[in-house]
Protein backbone atom coordinates (compact mmCIF):
# COMPACT_ATOMS: atom_id res chain seq x y z
CA UNK A 1 0.00 0.00 0.00
CA UNK A 2 1.44 3.35 -1.01
CA UNK A 3 2.08 6.17 1.44
CA UNK A 4 1.57 3.87 4.44
CA UNK A 5 3.08 5.19 7.66
CA UNK A 6 5.33 2.99 9.80
CA UNK A 7 3.96 0.09 11.84
CA UNK A 8 5.11 1.85 15.04
CA UNK A 9 3.18 4.98 14.09
CA UNK A 10 0.04 2.91 13.45
CA UNK A 11 0.41 1.31 16.90
CA UNK A 12 0.64 4.76 18.49
CA UNK A 13 -2.61 5.76 16.80
CA UNK A 14 -4.36 3.25 19.08
CA UNK A 15 -3.73 5.73 21.91
CA UNK A 16 -5.79 8.90 22.16
CA UNK A 17 -3.40 11.85 22.09
CA UNK A 18 -6.07 14.08 23.67
CA UNK A 19 -6.59 11.67 26.59
CA UNK A 20 -2.83 11.40 26.98
CA UNK A 21 -2.44 15.16 27.24
CA UNK A 22 -5.26 15.34 29.80
CA UNK A 23 -3.38 12.82 31.96
CA UNK A 24 -0.19 14.89 31.59
CA UNK A 25 -2.00 18.05 32.63
CA UNK A 26 -3.75 16.30 35.53
CA UNK A 27 -0.46 15.12 37.06
CA UNK A 28 1.54 18.23 36.03
CA UNK A 29 4.10 15.93 34.42
CA UNK A 30 5.57 18.66 32.20
CA UNK A 31 5.83 21.37 34.82
CA UNK A 32 9.02 23.27 34.05
CA UNK A 33 9.82 21.00 31.08
CA UNK A 34 11.50 22.42 27.98
CA UNK A 35 11.61 20.70 24.63
CA UNK A 36 11.27 17.03 25.58
CA UNK A 37 7.58 16.36 26.26
CA UNK A 38 5.81 13.40 27.89
CA UNK A 39 4.60 12.02 24.55
CA UNK A 40 8.21 11.68 23.38
CA UNK A 41 9.05 9.99 26.68
CA UNK A 42 6.17 7.56 26.18
CA UNK A 43 7.34 6.75 22.63
CA UNK A 44 10.90 6.14 23.85
CA UNK A 45 9.79 3.80 26.65
CA UNK A 46 7.35 1.94 24.38
CA UNK A 47 10.18 1.54 21.86
CA UNK A 48 12.30 0.05 24.66
CA UNK A 49 9.65 -2.64 25.24
CA UNK A 50 8.66 -3.44 21.65
CA UNK A 51 12.15 -2.96 20.19
CA UNK A 52 13.87 -4.82 23.05
CA UNK A 53 16.35 -2.02 23.75
CA UNK A 54 18.58 -2.97 26.67
CA UNK A 55 19.78 0.47 27.79
CA UNK A 56 19.02 4.17 27.57
CA UNK A 57 21.79 4.48 25.02
CA UNK A 58 20.18 1.82 22.80
CA UNK A 59 16.82 3.60 23.00
CA UNK A 60 18.23 6.99 22.03
CA UNK A 61 20.56 5.69 19.32
CA UNK A 62 17.85 3.38 17.97
CA UNK A 63 15.45 6.29 17.57
CA UNK A 64 18.19 8.53 16.19
CA UNK A 65 19.01 5.96 13.50
CA UNK A 66 15.50 6.36 12.05
CA UNK A 67 15.26 10.08 12.74
CA UNK A 68 13.86 10.79 9.30
CA UNK A 69 10.78 8.74 10.20
CA UNK A 70 10.19 10.19 13.66
CA UNK A 71 7.84 12.86 12.34
CA UNK A 72 5.25 10.12 11.85
CA UNK A 73 5.43 9.47 15.59
CA UNK A 74 4.87 13.08 16.58
CA UNK A 75 8.51 13.55 17.60
CA UNK A 76 11.04 15.84 15.95
CA UNK A 77 14.27 14.49 17.40
CA UNK A 78 15.52 11.49 19.35
CA UNK A 79 16.13 12.36 23.04
CA UNK A 80 19.52 12.57 24.66
CA UNK A 81 20.28 9.80 27.14
CA UNK A 82 20.50 12.18 30.12
CA UNK A 83 17.21 13.84 29.11
CA UNK A 84 15.32 10.53 29.02
CA UNK A 85 16.89 9.41 32.31
CA UNK A 86 15.84 12.66 34.02
CA UNK A 87 12.28 12.41 32.68
CA UNK A 88 11.89 8.81 33.92
CA UNK A 89 13.17 9.77 37.35
CA UNK A 90 11.09 12.94 37.84
CA UNK A 91 7.92 12.79 35.72
CA UNK A 92 5.10 11.06 37.53
CA UNK A 93 4.48 7.43 36.58
CA UNK A 94 0.77 8.18 37.12
CA UNK A 95 0.59 9.37 33.50
CA UNK A 96 1.57 5.88 32.30
CA UNK A 97 -0.88 4.34 34.75
CA UNK A 98 -3.75 6.34 33.23
CA UNK A 99 -2.66 5.41 29.70
CA UNK A 100 -2.83 1.77 30.78
CA UNK A 101 -6.45 2.10 31.89
CA UNK A 102 -7.35 4.03 28.73
CA UNK A 103 -6.07 1.13 26.62
CA UNK A 104 -7.75 -1.38 28.96
CA UNK A 105 -11.15 0.15 28.13
CA UNK A 106 -10.46 -0.39 24.43
CA UNK A 107 -9.40 -4.01 25.03
CA UNK A 108 -12.40 -4.83 27.22
CA UNK A 109 -14.77 -3.62 24.50
CA UNK A 110 -13.68 -6.49 22.20
CA UNK A 111 -12.56 -9.08 24.77
CA UNK A 112 -14.01 -12.60 24.40
CA UNK A 113 -15.92 -14.08 27.33
CA UNK A 114 -14.66 -16.70 29.77
CA UNK A 115 -15.18 -20.40 29.15
CA UNK A 116 -17.54 -20.89 32.11
CA UNK A 117 -21.32 -20.75 31.75
CA UNK A 118 -22.05 -18.72 34.87
CA UNK A 119 -22.56 -14.98 34.39
CA UNK A 120 -20.41 -13.87 37.33
CA UNK A 121 -17.23 -11.98 36.60
CA UNK A 122 -14.19 -14.20 37.19
CA UNK A 123 -10.85 -12.82 38.41
CA UNK A 124 -7.52 -14.22 39.54
CA UNK A 125 -5.45 -12.43 42.16
CA UNK A 126 -1.73 -12.91 42.68
CA UNK A 127 1.62 -11.17 42.99
CA UNK A 128 5.08 -11.74 41.57
CA UNK A 129 8.42 -10.66 43.00
CA UNK A 130 11.00 -8.95 40.77
CA UNK A 131 14.48 -9.19 42.28
CA UNK A 132 16.61 -6.04 42.53
CA UNK A 133 20.11 -5.31 43.76
CA UNK A 134 19.69 -3.76 47.21
CA UNK A 135 22.92 -1.75 46.97
CA UNK A 136 21.58 0.03 43.86
CA UNK A 137 17.83 0.02 44.58
CA UNK A 138 18.20 0.82 48.28
CA UNK A 139 14.52 1.86 48.57
CA UNK A 140 13.23 -1.60 47.55
CA UNK A 141 13.34 -3.35 50.93
CA UNK A 142 12.79 -7.11 50.86
CA UNK A 143 15.28 -9.04 52.95
CA UNK A 144 18.37 -8.05 54.84
CA UNK A 145 20.72 -8.49 51.86
CA UNK A 146 18.20 -8.56 49.02
CA UNK A 147 16.00 -6.00 47.32
CA UNK A 148 12.83 -6.55 45.30
CA UNK A 149 9.70 -4.92 43.98
CA UNK A 150 6.40 -6.78 44.06
CA UNK A 151 3.84 -6.53 41.26
CA UNK A 152 0.30 -7.19 42.53
CA UNK A 153 -2.15 -8.04 39.76
CA UNK A 154 -5.84 -8.79 39.27
CA UNK A 155 -6.55 -10.69 36.06
CA UNK A 156 -9.95 -10.48 34.37
CA UNK A 157 -10.69 -13.82 32.68
CA UNK A 158 -12.76 -12.09 29.97
CA UNK A 159 -9.84 -11.94 27.58
CA UNK A 160 -7.27 -12.61 30.37
CA UNK A 161 -6.64 -8.88 30.76
CA UNK A 162 -4.91 -7.27 33.77
CA UNK A 163 -7.52 -4.92 35.24
CA UNK A 164 -5.69 -3.87 38.42
CA UNK A 165 -1.99 -3.47 39.13
CA UNK A 166 -0.04 -2.13 42.06
CA UNK A 167 3.69 -2.01 42.79
CA UNK A 168 5.12 -2.16 46.29
CA UNK A 169 8.39 -2.96 48.00
CA UNK A 170 9.11 -6.67 48.12
CA UNK A 171 8.54 -6.82 51.88
CA UNK A 172 4.87 -5.75 51.60
CA UNK A 173 2.58 -8.76 52.04
CA UNK A 174 0.04 -9.55 49.32
CA UNK A 175 -2.93 -9.35 51.69
CA UNK A 176 -2.25 -5.66 52.42
CA UNK A 177 -2.88 -4.80 48.76
CA UNK A 178 -5.78 -7.26 48.42
CA UNK A 179 -7.73 -5.41 51.13
CA UNK A 180 -7.73 -2.28 48.97
CA UNK A 181 -9.51 -3.99 46.07
CA UNK A 182 -13.05 -2.84 45.28
CA UNK A 183 -14.77 -5.82 43.64
CA UNK A 184 -18.40 -5.72 42.57
CA UNK A 185 -21.02 -7.96 44.21
CA UNK A 186 -21.31 -11.35 42.56
CA UNK A 187 -17.72 -11.43 41.32
CA UNK A 188 -15.63 -14.58 41.86
CA UNK A 189 -11.92 -14.23 42.66
CA UNK A 190 -9.49 -17.16 42.65
CA UNK A 191 -6.33 -16.83 44.72
CA UNK A 192 -3.59 -18.91 46.30
CA UNK A 193 -2.90 -19.65 49.97
CA UNK A 194 -0.96 -16.40 50.40
CA UNK A 195 -4.29 -14.58 50.64
CA UNK A 196 -5.83 -16.77 53.34
CA UNK A 197 -6.94 -14.24 55.91
CA UNK A 198 -10.26 -14.70 57.73
CA UNK A 199 -10.84 -10.97 58.22
CA UNK A 200 -10.32 -10.49 54.46
CA UNK A 201 -12.77 -13.33 53.74
CA UNK A 202 -15.37 -11.73 56.01
CA UNK A 203 -14.98 -8.42 54.18
CA UNK A 204 -15.52 -10.15 50.82
CA UNK A 205 -18.58 -11.93 52.23
CA UNK A 206 -20.12 -8.62 53.29
CA UNK A 207 -19.61 -7.19 49.78
CA UNK A 208 -21.24 -10.24 48.19
CA UNK A 209 -17.96 -11.30 46.53
CA UNK A 210 -17.17 -15.01 46.15
CA UNK A 211 -13.68 -16.46 46.51
CA UNK A 212 -11.96 -19.76 45.78
CA UNK A 213 -8.63 -20.49 47.44
CA UNK A 214 -6.64 -23.24 49.13
CA UNK A 215 -7.09 -24.13 52.78
CA UNK A 216 -3.97 -24.19 54.90
CA UNK A 217 -2.97 -27.60 56.23
CA UNK A 218 -2.97 -26.52 59.89
CA UNK A 219 -6.48 -24.99 59.76
CA UNK A 220 -8.76 -25.99 62.64
CA UNK A 221 -12.37 -26.54 61.58
CA UNK A 222 -15.55 -28.40 62.42
CA UNK A 223 -17.66 -30.19 59.79
CA UNK A 224 -21.25 -28.93 59.77
CA UNK A 225 -22.71 -30.72 56.76
CA UNK A 226 -21.36 -33.18 54.18
CA UNK A 227 -22.65 -33.49 50.60
CA UNK A 228 -22.46 -36.56 48.40
CA UNK A 229 -19.57 -36.21 45.96
CA UNK A 230 -19.27 -39.21 43.61
CA UNK A 231 -18.06 -37.02 40.73
CA UNK A 232 -14.74 -38.03 39.16
CA UNK A 233 -11.83 -36.79 41.30
CA UNK A 234 -13.89 -35.00 43.99
CA UNK A 235 -13.22 -36.77 47.30
CA UNK A 236 -15.45 -34.68 49.57
CA UNK A 237 -17.66 -31.60 49.59
CA UNK A 238 -18.76 -30.19 52.95
CA UNK A 239 -19.67 -27.10 54.96
CA UNK A 240 -17.27 -26.35 57.77
CA UNK A 241 -17.11 -23.91 60.67
CA UNK A 242 -13.88 -21.90 60.74
CA UNK A 243 -14.02 -19.61 63.79
CA UNK A 244 -10.40 -18.48 63.56
CA UNK A 245 -8.63 -16.90 66.52
CA UNK A 246 -7.52 -13.57 67.91
CA UNK A 247 -8.80 -10.50 66.07
CA UNK A 248 -10.25 -12.65 63.25
CA UNK A 249 -12.37 -14.82 65.60
CA UNK A 250 -15.90 -15.30 64.28
CA UNK A 251 -17.97 -18.19 65.69
CA UNK A 252 -20.53 -17.86 62.86
CA UNK A 253 -18.10 -18.23 59.96
CA UNK A 254 -19.33 -21.09 57.77
CA UNK A 255 -17.44 -21.88 54.56
CA UNK A 256 -17.35 -24.68 52.01
CA UNK A 257 -14.49 -27.18 51.82
CA UNK A 258 -13.93 -29.17 48.61
CA UNK A 259 -11.26 -31.89 48.49
CA UNK A 260 -10.11 -33.23 45.15
CA UNK A 261 -7.52 -35.73 44.00
CA UNK A 262 -4.74 -34.59 41.66
CA UNK A 263 -3.81 -37.56 39.53
CA UNK A 264 -0.72 -35.92 38.07
CA UNK A 265 0.82 -35.23 41.49
CA UNK A 266 -0.83 -38.11 43.34
CA UNK A 267 -1.94 -35.80 46.13
CA UNK A 268 -5.00 -34.09 47.60
CA UNK A 269 -5.93 -30.46 46.97
CA UNK A 270 -8.13 -28.83 49.59
CA UNK A 271 -10.13 -25.82 48.36
CA UNK A 272 -12.04 -23.26 50.39
CA UNK A 273 -14.90 -21.11 49.10
CA UNK A 274 -17.95 -19.18 50.25
CA UNK A 275 -19.96 -20.12 47.14
CA UNK A 276 -22.59 -22.77 47.91
CA UNK A 277 -24.41 -22.80 44.55
CA UNK A 278 -21.77 -23.85 42.03
CA UNK A 279 -20.97 -27.54 41.73
CA UNK A 280 -17.81 -28.93 43.31
CA UNK A 281 -16.51 -29.72 39.83
CA UNK A 282 -16.93 -26.06 38.81
CA UNK A 283 -15.19 -24.89 41.99
CA UNK A 284 -12.24 -27.11 41.12
CA UNK A 285 -12.21 -25.81 37.53
CA UNK A 286 -12.21 -22.19 38.76
CA UNK A 287 -9.14 -22.78 40.89
CA UNK A 288 -7.42 -24.53 37.98
CA UNK A 289 -8.18 -21.50 35.81
CA UNK A 290 -6.18 -19.41 38.31
CA UNK A 291 -3.11 -20.71 36.49
CA UNK A 292 -3.78 -18.09 33.79
CA UNK A 293 -2.31 -15.39 36.02
CA UNK A 294 0.87 -17.45 36.43
CA UNK A 295 1.09 -17.72 32.64
CA UNK A 296 0.59 -13.94 32.42
CA UNK A 297 3.55 -13.30 34.75
CA UNK A 298 5.66 -15.75 32.75
CA UNK A 299 4.72 -14.07 29.45
CA UNK A 300 5.50 -10.54 30.62
CA UNK A 301 8.86 -11.55 32.12
CA UNK A 302 9.95 -13.53 29.06
CA UNK A 303 8.79 -11.18 26.31
CA UNK A 304 9.09 -7.68 27.78
CA UNK A 305 11.70 -5.68 29.65
CA UNK A 306 10.67 -6.06 33.26
CA UNK A 307 13.59 -7.88 34.94
CA UNK A 308 16.32 -5.31 34.28
CA UNK A 309 15.72 -1.58 34.61
CA UNK A 310 16.81 1.59 32.86
CA UNK A 311 16.73 3.73 36.02
CA UNK A 312 17.20 3.18 39.73
CA UNK A 313 14.66 5.57 41.27
CA UNK A 314 11.20 4.31 42.37
CA UNK A 315 9.51 6.47 39.74
CA UNK A 316 11.74 5.22 36.90
CA UNK A 317 11.09 1.59 37.85
CA UNK A 318 7.33 2.17 37.96
CA UNK A 319 7.39 4.00 34.61
CA UNK A 320 9.08 0.98 33.03
CA UNK A 321 6.71 -1.58 34.59
CA UNK A 322 3.62 0.40 33.60
CA UNK A 323 5.00 0.65 30.05
CA UNK A 324 5.47 -3.13 30.05
CA UNK A 325 1.85 -3.57 31.14
CA UNK A 326 0.72 -1.15 28.41
CA UNK A 327 2.76 -3.16 25.90
CA UNK A 328 1.21 -6.48 26.82
CA UNK A 329 -2.28 -4.93 26.62
CA UNK A 330 -1.33 -3.68 23.17
CA UNK A 331 -0.22 -7.19 22.17
CA UNK A 332 -3.44 -8.71 23.48
CA UNK A 333 -5.48 -6.12 21.55
CA UNK A 334 -3.65 -7.03 18.34
CA UNK A 335 -4.19 -10.75 19.05
CA UNK A 336 -7.93 -10.21 19.50
CA UNK A 337 -8.18 -8.14 16.31
CA UNK A 338 -6.02 -10.42 14.16
CA UNK A 339 -7.38 -13.30 12.11
CA UNK A 340 -4.29 -15.39 12.98
CA UNK A 341 -3.91 -17.08 16.38
CA UNK A 342 -0.64 -15.38 17.30
CA UNK A 343 1.38 -16.37 20.34
CA UNK A 344 2.69 -13.41 22.32
CA UNK A 345 6.33 -14.35 21.65
CA UNK A 346 5.83 -14.60 17.87
CA UNK A 347 3.76 -11.42 17.77
CA UNK A 348 6.30 -9.30 19.60
CA UNK A 349 9.06 -10.73 17.40
CA UNK A 350 7.09 -9.67 14.31
CA UNK A 351 6.61 -6.16 15.66
CA UNK A 352 10.24 -5.83 16.68
CA UNK A 353 11.41 -6.66 13.16
CA UNK A 354 8.85 -4.39 11.47
CA UNK A 355 8.48 -1.38 13.79
CA UNK A 356 9.73 1.12 11.22
CA UNK A 357 8.61 -0.71 8.11
CA UNK A 358 6.06 1.27 6.11
CA UNK A 359 3.33 -1.32 5.72
CA UNK A 360 -0.32 -1.59 6.72
CA UNK A 361 -0.41 -2.94 10.28
CA UNK A 362 -3.41 -5.24 9.80
CA UNK A 363 -2.08 -6.69 6.54
CA UNK A 364 1.19 -7.31 8.34
CA UNK A 365 -0.66 -9.18 11.11
CA UNK A 366 -3.13 -11.10 8.97
CA UNK A 367 -0.80 -11.85 6.04
CA UNK A 368 2.66 -11.86 7.66
CA UNK A 369 4.38 -13.95 4.96
CA UNK A 370 3.02 -12.03 2.01
CA UNK A 371 5.54 -9.43 0.74
CA UNK A 372 4.34 -5.84 0.65
CA UNK A 373 3.32 -4.54 -2.79
CA UNK A 374 5.86 -2.59 -4.77
CA UNK A 375 5.18 1.13 -4.60
CA UNK A 376 6.77 1.94 -7.96
CA UNK A 377 8.02 -0.14 -10.85
CA UNK A 378 10.94 0.95 -12.97
CA UNK A 379 11.71 -0.38 -16.44
CA UNK A 380 15.34 -1.28 -17.03
CA UNK A 381 17.04 0.84 -19.66
CA UNK A 382 19.26 -0.67 -22.28
CA UNK A 383 22.78 0.57 -22.82
CA UNK A 384 23.46 2.14 -26.18
CA UNK A 385 26.53 0.69 -27.83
Amino acid sequence: MENTISVFSQLLRLFSRADFQRAVKKHQAEKGAKGFDSWAQFIAMLFAQLGRAHSLREICQGLASVEGKLNHLGVKNAPARSTLAYANAHRSYKVFEEVFFQLLDRCQSIAPGKKFRFKNKLYSLDATTIDLCLSIFDWAKFRRAKGAIKLHLLLDHDGCLPCFANMTEGAVHEINVARSLDLSAGAIVAMDRGYVDFAFFDALEKKGVFFVTRLKENAVFEIQEAFSSPKENILSDELIKLPGSGSSFNPDRILRRVVLWREDKQSKLVLLTNNRKLSSKTIAAIYKERWQIELFFKAIKQNLKIKTFLGTSPNAVRVQIWTALISILLLKYLKMRSTIAWSLSNLIALLRLNLFVHRDLWLCLNEPFKPPPATQLYSQSTLAL
